[in-house]
């Protein structure tokens, strides 16, 4: 069976930047989703498009089919106020925000007196991403794990 929409998919996956450094592994976990739903990133789930159990894979992914481009307009200052809530307020503090584009992953970088700067990029926003990829499974969706 190839991968296609709405199979579910199960890969094992190294995920590394362009330094080499690992960022993230599924290894001896696996990682199992639905594909041609939007649950991969989509420079990766168009290469893994029409593979089949067994295949392995060398991807590299884009910036602009990952998380996109770092945005400089997504860092800004806010009133210290809005963090009174939290006591222990720390750079590289990762937090989450409700938006206008519902709820997403804020870091803090810097904190001043009354301000503090923050950026809403997601933290692999502008990055090239390398994937080794393991096919481990496809297979048709039960009903119940379509998208509804």
């Amino acid at each position: 069976m190839v991968i296609s929409k709405d199979k579910v998919v199960t890969i094992d996956y190294t995920l590394k930047d362009d330094r080499g450094e690992v960022l993230d592994s599924s290894t001896d976990k696996g990682l199992s989703y639905l594909h041609g739903n939007g649950f991969l990133i989509p420079g990766l789930e168009r290469a893994l498009e029409g593979k089949q159990k067994g295949a392995k894979l060398d991807i590299t992914v884009e910036p602009g089919d990952a998380y996109g481009e770092y945005d400089n307009s997504l860092v800004f200052s806010v009133s210290k106020d809005k963090f009174k809530d939290i006591a222990d307020l720390e750079t590289g503090m990762k937090l989450r925000a409700n938006t206008n584009q519902g709820e997403k992953i804020i870091t803090i970088k810097e904190i001043a007196a009354d301000r503090v700067r923050v950026d809403m990029n997601h933290e692999l926003a502008g990055k090239r991403l390398h994937f080794a990829v393991t096919v481990n499974d496809v297979r048709a969706a039960a009903q119940n794990e379509l998208k509804t």
